[in-house]
């Protein structure tokens, strides 16, 4: 028999079309997208919404995010689950690369690799996270970033390689530019 409170807790989590953000991504260049998201021009996506995160700096090359923690992110022991840090850092991760792409250019994950350092509990935060674009490919870019706590103790570094989209109507597109 446990002694913990177990009445259920709540929060409401909302967010914008994520369609309509999609059509200006694919009209603006990654860096202009990036930073209307963080002057507030543009609402951020739902993922960052559902995570507490938001992209607070952007510059070619650079993102960076805040992540606010609280125990809804737990995982059965009592710590912010990995999967959390591992999506933020996926996000930076691909945030930077994207402040290289001209418009009309996606991208999407290849491989994220993420090194735990230190487990986060909700007071352990807010989280911030820096990711640094450190090749910027046509085809394929690789970036690496960190995250640290409210102390600025490093909980988590990672690596990503990111598959650069061009739009479909791009000459040559699908084959190495």
């Amino acid at each position: 028999m446990t002694t913990a409170d177990t009445s259920p807790r709540r929060r409401l989590v909302e967010w914008s079309d994520p369609a309509a953000s999609a059509q200006d991504a694919m009209r603006l260049s990654g860096l202009a997208f990036l930073q209307a998201i963080v002057d507030g021009e543009l609402p951020g996506p739902p993922i960052a919404e559902l995570l507490r995160c938001r992209m607070i700096a952007v510059t070619e090359g650079s993102a960076t995010f805040t992540c606010d923690l609280d125990e809804s992110m737990y995982n059965p022991i009592g710590t912010i689950h990995g999967g959390v840090v591992c999506t933020l850092l996926d996000s930076v991760l691909g945030c930077a690369v994207h402040s290289t792409l001209p418009a009309g250019h996606g991208y999407t994950s290849i491989d994220t690799n993420v090194q735990f350092q230190r487990g986060v509990r909700a007071t352990s935060g807010p989280l911030t996270a820096v990711g640094r674009v450190t090749k910027a490919g046509r085809r394929v870019s690789f970036a690496e970033g960190e995250v640290a706590d409210a102390r600025g103790a490093v909980v988590a570094r990672g690596y990503g390689t990111l598959l650069i989209m061009a739009p479909e109507n791009s000459p040559g597109n699908g084959e190495p530019r």
